[in-house]
């Protein structure tokens, strides 16, 4: 009887995964969800998400879903992080945490979509939930502090360090990329308040931890990213979606990673996130470091100038051409007056031209200094991306 009614439930999931998928399409019909952003000198963007779990942990679609929002939102690349410790349905899903990625592959043939082999660790203590991608064998990893995990998380009265350190022996063994997840969530033992405990700095001494999550579900963390620049970690940007993205994401685009590759391979994947090349794409916002901040900017904004006369008084206009789906706040400053915007304050919209107009020039210089701070690109928890343009002033063409 209870197996019949663990199927019931089952069936009923896949239902309604059915169902949501259909509201995906009504929701594809009235809005693009996705997003064009540029390449930079180098190297291709690969928009990812590699945090996200299905049933076959406390998820609650099928990984053929998740293939298929993936698609629909534009991605390049996904990682299932099915925790290894939890299991949602046991009655009627098959203990093997390999499964999600074999299905996702499958899903995904032919239709220009990477999926990375990737897991969750997930011990309620110290060092908390930490993702794992690029691994090899997801079913070897050791789980030995774990008392239940069928439909409850369980751990047992006593652990030791070895069995929380074991899971992350073997992701190191099997080569894996490591990030610290949500660093801060509430549920966690209030006994420990560090957020980077001396568990995470022996990881990071072991050389297995390489990343930490700044933005999870579209929540930016400053706490992570104060991480993220003290301990030089590879920063990322996850939806950890349980269930259909579409409601939790309607008015807005999916949060994602922005990662710099040098081509659209696993191995230039992980080299790139080695090298700590992402942004993170949430709301409004970039996160990035100066080096891929300055570049994206720079790939994303063309800039050209004009002398004009207005009533006799020389003018220079500054056209300012947005080429992403990402409208960039900006306060820009000149040495000379800028008409029109307050404080130099103007949204370049995304896919349109933005015009500047300097006055009060009386001579025309031979170039000029256009400063920026782009108030929605963040380059550290306390700064935003600043730049110059050092223009000329080409003759107005007749």
């Amino acid at each position: 009887m209870k197996k019949t009614k663990d199927l019931i439930r089952f069936l009923l999931i896949l239902i309604l995964s059915n169902l949501s998928m259909t509201a995906i399409a009504q929701i594809t019909e009235r809005t693009n969800r996705v997003i064009s952003v540029p390449d930079i000198p180098g190297f291709i963007t690969l928009k990812c998400d590699f945090h996200m779990h299905t049933v076959f942990s406390d998820g609650h679609v099928w990984p053929s879903f998740r293939v298929n929002e993936a698609i629909r939102d534009g991605l390049d690349v996904i990682s299932l992080t099915e925790h290894i410790d939890y299991e949602g349905f046991p009655d009627v899903v098959a203990r093997n945490y390999n499964q999600s990625y074999e299905i996702a592959v499958d899903a995904a043939k032919n239709k220009n979509l990477m999926i990375i082999k990737g897991l969750e660790i997930s011990p309620r203590v110290p060092p908390y939930h930490n993702n794992a991608l690029f691994i090899k064998d997801a079913n070897i990893l050791p789980t030995e502090y774990m008392k239940d995990w069928k439909k409850k998380f369980i751990m047992k009265d006593t652990i030791t360090h070895e069995q929380l350190l074991a899971p992350f022996l073997e992701a190191k063994n099997q080569d894996a990329f490591v990030f610290y997840n949500h660093p801060g969530y509430s549920w966690w033992d209030k006994k420990d308040t560090a957020i980077f405990t001396s568990f995470h700095k022996e990881l990071l001494e072991r050389k297995i931890l390489k990343g930490v999550e700044v933005v999870n579900s579209g929540v930016y963390n400053i706490l992570a990213h104060r991480l993220a620049m003290k301990y030089n970690l590879t920063m990322v940007c996850n939806t950890d979606e349980h269930y259909d993205n579409s409601p939790r994401y309607a008015k807005t685009h999916r949060p994602m990673t922005l990662v710099f590759a040098k081509e659209k391979t696993a191995e230039s994947l992980k080299e790139a996130l080695l090298a700590g090349r992402t942004a993170l794409y949430f709301d409004d916002y970039l996160v990035a470091r100066q080096q891929e901040a300055d570049a994206f900017f720079k790939a994303a904004i063309q800039v050209n100038t004009e002398r004009n006369l207005r009533n006799g008084e020389p003018i220079l206009i500054i056209k300012l051409t947005n080429n992403s789906d990402i409208p960039f706040k900006i306060q820009a400053s000149a040495d000379y007056d800028i008409e029109r915007y307050p404080f130099g304050q103007v949204t370049l919209a995304a896919h349109d031209t933005t015009t500047i107009t300097l006055k009060a020039l009386w001579k025309y210089p031979e170039s000029t200094p256009l400063r920026m701070k782009v108030l929605n690109l963040i380059t550290s928890p306390d700064e935003v991306y600043q730049t110059v343009f050092n223009l000329p002033t080409a003759e107005k063409k007749k």
